[in-house]
């Protein structure tokens, strides 16, 4: 799992570094005519495929900066694109069992392949970036209502066509390793050497470099929670919080178990809270795995402790010399939460109903 991870973010790395994130500012800038309201839109869409394709972490890293760039350039209010950047790297990263930690900890517990589970997130997963597309007009509407100051002319970016296809065979391996029954790390890690490769060839990139993009001391950070187990003190809180988890894999029950899963993770932040609750939800089937996830990678957006992700992005807007407001993220979150989690559980029970797996 820690080897997955580290390949993951050489692999976005690499692409950032072949271009493909200032591609995707340029084509923003450049669609969005000078509208606001096309611009989330579009910030919106490529969040959430770089969200799910390439992680979380690339999208709060790698895409946050573009999407003050390409605010600036326009001369459009930032907020709503950058709080965009956030709310997607966790309600976004719920298609692929690679684009969260907490999704690869699920997918272990759930004994899913690779494409069933993806088949049985693809609903959830688009209604949940709907009802918060919806959520962020609205909320928004005086920002985007200010419109763009700034011309942009229609200057067509370098397509990173390399990384592009690239990504592209690194998703299909993780698909054929999955169904030979291979870890999917090798996959990832095929597709990071092979920019990695051509990036050094070039001179583009140096090793050290390629070390400093796997982000050792985060894998160290992160390497305990993966290996983490229950530990006997806390058996008569996790026993009585098990009694709070309905029985069953109707839609009334994926409700119940996402919202204490996101109200967990608000709490607690999301990886202890998966980590407690996947035991518990585990012996119930698949479905009360993914409902468990639906809580914990939408309810982060409640709080600043509910994930790293939202703890690392709000380091990167403070150095872009913005403020976030503890008051606007909460308000924001409890708009957002509700209508995203109350969209995705019906999806996830229609799914399950429609392709099995509960």
């Amino acid at each position: 799992m820690i080897g997955f991870l580290a390949a993951v973010l050489v692999l976005a790395q690499l692409c950032d570094d072949d271009g493909l994130f200032r591609a995707c500012g340029a084509w923003m800038a450049r669609t969005a005519a000078g509208r606001p309201r096309r611009l989330l839109g579009q910030v919106f869409a490529v969040a959430s495929v770089i969200t799910a394709v390439l992680s979380l972490d690339a999208t709060i890293v790698l895409l946050t900066p573009v999407a003050f760039a390409t605010a600036a350039r326009l001369g459009a209010r930032s907020r709503p694109h950058v709080y965009a950047c956030t709310h997607l790297s966790n309600t976004a990263s719920l298609l692929l069992p690679v684009s969260n930690l907490t999704n690869l900890l699920a997918f272990a517990a759930s004994g899913l392949s690779f494409t069933r589970f993806a088949a049985l997130m693809a609903l959830p997963w688009v209604v949940a970036i709907a009802a918060e597309y919806v959520v962020f007009r609205r909320f928004f509407a005086t920002d985007l209502d200010a419109g763009a100051t700034t011309p942009v002319a229609a200057q067509p970016g370098e397509v990173p066509v390399f990384a592009l296809a690239t990504v592209a065979c690194t998703l299909a391996g993780f698909v054929v390793t999955s169904a030979l029954g291979i870890n999917p790390a090798w996959a990832a890690a095929a597709g990071a050497a092979v920019l990695a490769v051509r990036a050094l060839a070039r001179h583009r990139t140096t090793p050290a470099a390629i070390l400093h993009a796997s982000a050792v001391p985060f894998l160290a950070f992160v390497l305990p929670w993966a290996s983490w187990s229950v530990p006997s003190s806390t058996t008569v809180s996790i026993r009585t919080l098990g009694r709070l988890i309905p029985d069953g894999t109707g839609l009334a029950a994926l409700l119940g178990i996402a919202v204490l899963a996101a109200v967990l993770a608000s709490v607690i932040n999301n990886l202890p809270a998966v980590l407690v609750l996947l035991p518990l939800t585990a012996p119930s089937g698949p479905g009360a795995v993914l409902a468990v996830l639906l809580g914990v990678n939408i309810g982060p957006n409640l709080t600043y402790a509910g994930s790293l992700a939202t703890l690392l992005w709000r380091r990167i807007v403070h150095a872009h010399d913005a403020e976030v407001e503890l008051k606007e993220f909460t308000r924001l979150g409890l708009y957002a939460v509700p209508a995203s989690l109350g969209a995705a559980v019906p999806a996830l029970w229609v799914s399950l109903t429609a392709i099995g797996g509960g």
